[in-house]
C-alpha cells in the first residue's frame, strides 16, 4: 500500500496513522517506524513535499507525541492531520508539541512550518467551532490552521500556524446519535454551519466522505451538494492512506475511500464549463461597460433577455475564472 501511495495521480497523499492501524502500542509503533523508513528511503521517488502529509493519533493518546516528532523529522511532511479536535485549547496544545518538535530536532528550520488540518467529530467540536476557526499560534514552528474537514482527516500547510477544519460525519453521527440516511438532510445544519464558519475566517472547508464508493452516481450527488453548500472539496481515505486533490493551495480537496472515487470527486469541484463561460462572458460584459465609462452592463442569456450585472456576480465570475486556471482548464476568450 505504502509503494502504492507514489503512483496516485491526487495532489496530496494523506498517510494515516489513526483508524487504519490497530490500537495496540505495537502496532503504533511499528506502523510509525514502518512509514519513517518508507518516506526517508524513497526521497528520490516522492512527489513534491508539499503533497505529504500525516495523519496522527489523537492529542489524549499515548501515540500523539511520538508520531508529532516522527513527522517533524521527515523533511518531506508539509502537513498534519489532527483527529478528534474538539476545542481551541487542543489547537494550542498541539501547537506547543509541534513547536517543541521542531526546536528539538530542526532548531535551525527555515520556511514555512507544517499546517495543521482539523476534524471536527464531536457535538462539542461543532459547538465551538468558530473558536476553533479563529485559533491562530503565536509560537514561530507552531503549525498553521487552513480548513475545516466535515469527515476523517484534515490537511495543512502555511506559514503563520493556523489550522483548517475537516468534518467526520461517521464520528459525528456516533458522538451525537444523528441517524445517518442517503438523503443527507440530517447533515444539512453541520455541514452548512461548517462550511459558512470557513469561510469566514478564510478556512478550506472540506466535506465529509462518502461512503457508498460503488455508486459513483450518488457520489457525483454527493459532491454537487456539497459544492453548492460551499465546500471546497472532499477527502478520501483508502485503508492506511488518505488522498487529497490540491489546486491553489488546498482550494480542492477531496475525502474518498476508494481510487474509483477520484475523477469523480476532481471534477465535480472544479467549474463547469458552462461555468468557466458564463463567468468570462459576465468579465468581458463589465470589461467593455469600464472601456465606454459605463457603470454598469447586461449578460445577455441563452433563452433570450438579459441580466443585469452587478458586484457580487463579478465576485462571483473572478472566483469561477481563479479556480479554472488553478485546476489548469482553460478560459476561452469570448466577446
Amino acid at each position: 500500500m505504502l509503494e502504492k501511495s507514489l503512483t496516485t495521480t491526487t495532489d496530496v497523499i494523506i498517510y494515516d496513522l489513526e483508524d487504519s492501524v490497530p490500537p495496540s502500542a505495537a502496532d503504533k509503533t511499528g506502523a510509525r517506524e514502518r512509514l519513517s523508513t518508507f518516506l526517508s528511503g524513497r526521497v528520490a521517488d516522492l512527489p513534491a513535499h508539499e503533497r505529504i502529509a500525516v495523519r496522527v493519533n489523537a492529542l489524549e493518546t499515548p501515540f500523539f507525541a511520538e508520531d508529532i516528532k516522527m513527522a517533524i523529522n521527515l523533511n518531506c511532511v508539509r502537513t498534519l492531520v489532527l483527529p478528534k479536535i474538539h476545542s481551541a485549547h487542543d489547537l494550542r496544545r498541539i501547537s506547543e508539541v509541534v513547536h517543541q518538535a521542531y526546536m528539538d530536532l530542526r532548531p535551525h528550520l527555515r520556511g514555512p512550518p507544517v499546517q495543521l488540518v482539523a476534524s471536527m467529530e464531536s457535538a462539542k467540536a461543532v459547538h465551538r467551532l468558530g473558536q476553533i476557526a479563529r485559533w491562530r499560534t503565536k509560537l514561530e514552528h507552531g503549525g498553521k490552521l487552513s480548513a475545516l474537514l466535515v469527515s476523517r482527516t484534515s490537511v495543512t500547510r502555511a506559514r503563520a500556524h493556523q489550522a483548517f477544519p475537516q468534518f467526520a460525519a461517521e464520528d459525528y453521527c456516533a458522538d451525537t446519535g444523528v441517524i445517518r440516511t442517503t438523503s443527507r438532510q440530517e447533515l444539512l445544519y453541520t455541514r452548512s454551519y461548517i462550511a459558512v464558519t470557513a469561510k469566514a475566517f478564510k478556512l478550506k472547508a472540506i466535506d465529509m466522505v462518502c461512503v457508498n464508493y460503488k455508486d459513483l452516481d450518488y457520489l457525483r450527488d454527493e459532491c454537487e451538494d456539497g459544492r453548492r453548500l460551499g465546500f471546497t472539496g472532499k477527502v478520501r481515505p483508502f485503508i492506511s492512506l488518505y488522498y487529497n486533490t490540491l489546486h491553489e493551495g488546498f482550494a480542492h480537496l477531496q475525502q474518498a475511500i476508494h481510487p474509483t472515487q477520484v475523477d469523480v470527486i476532481q471534477s465535480t469541484f472544479v467549474p463547469s464549463s458552462k461555468e468557466i463561460l458564463r463567468a468570462a462572458r459576465i468579465l468581458k460584459q463589465m470589461e467593455k461597460a469600464h472601456q465606454t465609462n459605463k457603470g454598469a452592463a447586461g449578460l445577455t442569456l441563452e433563452g433570450g433577455g438579459m441580466e443585469m450585472i452587478d458586484a457580487p456576480m463579478i465576485k462571483q465570475a473572478e472566483n469561477v475564472v481563479r479556480a479554472a486556471q488553478a485546476a489548469g482548464l482553460e478560459i476561452p476568450d469570448v466577446e
